[in-house]
């Protein structure tokens, strides 16, 4: 038997976005799992595993994680799934192997509550007010001062988040944030109708042992057009000069909703003012931006997070000095996925890019926003790394452009 540490990781998800983080842990930890369904991608990486059938299904999950802890202790329990932290935080102190509290996780994933936390503690954020109805958004609006923000309350990767620039736009705009609740299943259905912040968006990737946060990267992020705020690529830098500024906002955003250890993606927008913090998510970042993380500084987010999660005060101590650049390919149009390809040998004869990966298949649906949202009109994703900024996005450009995208059938849905 091996004498490594167990640690359960929840919700694992899928390949493509998560498959690294998985990959990571089972490097320096034996692993189990608990997923809805028969293990597939994860099996070579797992050694041991419970299904549940709902996740949110409280006692079903605490019952999962009870039988795999009769097996074999279990050092501790991690996931990097949004919709999840709450129900695995529970399950964690239900082991006695709680490292942060139910409540702070909570303050993170609501982002009303955590509006409440910065402006008790201080920290530069944007205006909020919640609303359960048309009526009490357009009164927020009008209190705030378009253009705002709307969006739902508690769910991530900016779902349902939208723009409206007058009171013209506004029921669109509530409409468009609760259909993202309904799809994507937040913890409740409040929506925020927020002050808009205007500049640079940018997320700060921290870890936070025994209450101290380390910012170990910055993030540049790169939205779609407005009103919407999909994210078409990043950009990540070992020793970004941009770090020690957002840092310290960073770290005092993660105290603020009481979190002791853990990873943090604190996103951020570099206005006029200063930064000002947009949310906490208590997670690794999505979009491959932990991989980024890892390929620009050698530091593994999922394997600090295990360290972290059995109690091990984690070696933050960068071993490379890289840059990254990471494209989401978007369909052109809704429609039927007719083409989607990358040029033969491109990537092997280049070998300095990372995928792609493809989401959809030929012959796929895919549907744009408003009418969709990114899991149905995102069709792939990519990156490029070299010794620079400036060499990692020309060698994503050059990938782009050896990268064929077409779609059919496009009539408006």
């Amino acid at each position: 038997m091996s004498h490594r540490p167990l640690v359960l990781v929840v919700a694992p998800g899928d390949d493509i976005y998560r498959g690294y983080c998985l990959r990571q842990v089972a490097d320096a930890y034996d692993v189990a799992a608990i997923t809805t369904g028969p293990l597939t991608w994860e099996r070579p990486h797992v050694v041991d595993h419970e299904i549940v059938g709902d996740f949110d299904d409280e006692a079903a999950l605490l019952a999962a994680g009870q039988a795999l802890a009769a097996r074999r202790p279990i050092a501790g329990v991690v996931t990097w799934a949004e919709a999840h932290l709450t129900a695995v935080a529970r399950l964690a102190e239900h082991l006695g192997l709680a490292t942060t509290s139910v409540e702070s996780v909570r303050t993170c994933r609501d982002k009303a509550a955590s509006r409440t936390a910065f402006a008790r503690h201080g920290v530069p954020s944007a205006q909020s007010l919640a609303a359960t109805s048309l009526d009490e958004a357009a009164r927020a609006a009008s209190t705030i001062g378009y253009p705002v923000v709307v969006k739902p309350a508690s769910v991530g990767g900016s779902i349902g988040v939208i723009k409206a620039e007058s009171q013209e736009d506004l029921a669109d705009a509530y409409a468009f944030a609760t259909r993202g609740v309904q799809l994507h299943g937040g913890d409740n259905t409040v929506v925020l109708v927020e002050e808009y912040l205007s500049g640079e968006e940018v997320s700060v990737e921290c870890v936070t042992f025994q209450g101290v946060t380390t910012a170990v990267a910055v993030t540049r992020k790169e939205p779609g057009a407005e009103p919407l705020f999909e994210e078409t690529g990043h950009t990540l830098t070992a020793g970004d000069p941009l770090l020690a500024t957002v840092a310290p906002i960073a770290a005092a955003a993660v105290k603020a909703t009481g979190t002791a250890n853990g990873i943090q993606h604190v996103e951020l927008r570099l206005t006029a003012t200063g930064p000002r913090v947009i949310e906490v998510n208590g997670r690794i970042g999505g979009d491959w931006i932990g991989w980024a993380v890892w390929q620009a500084t050698g530091l593994s987010l999922p394997r600090i997070a295990a360290d972290l999660a059995v109690g091990w005060e984690p070696d933050l101590t960068p071993t490379r000095q890289q840059a990254v650049a990471i494209k989401v390919l978007y369909a052109p149009t809704s429609g039927t996925l007719a083409q989607r390809a990358i040029a033969a040998g491109f990537a092997e004869t280049a070998g300095w890019v990372h995928g792609p990966a493809w989401l959809f298949e030929e012959g796929d649906e895919v549907l744009l926003p408003p009418e969709g949202d990114l899991d149905s009109a995102r069709v792939g994703l990519f990156a490029t790394h070299a010794d620079t900024l400036e060499l990692a996005v020309a060698r994503r450009t050059a990938t782009a452009n050896h990268i064929a995208l077409a779609v059919t059938d496009s009539a408006q849905r």
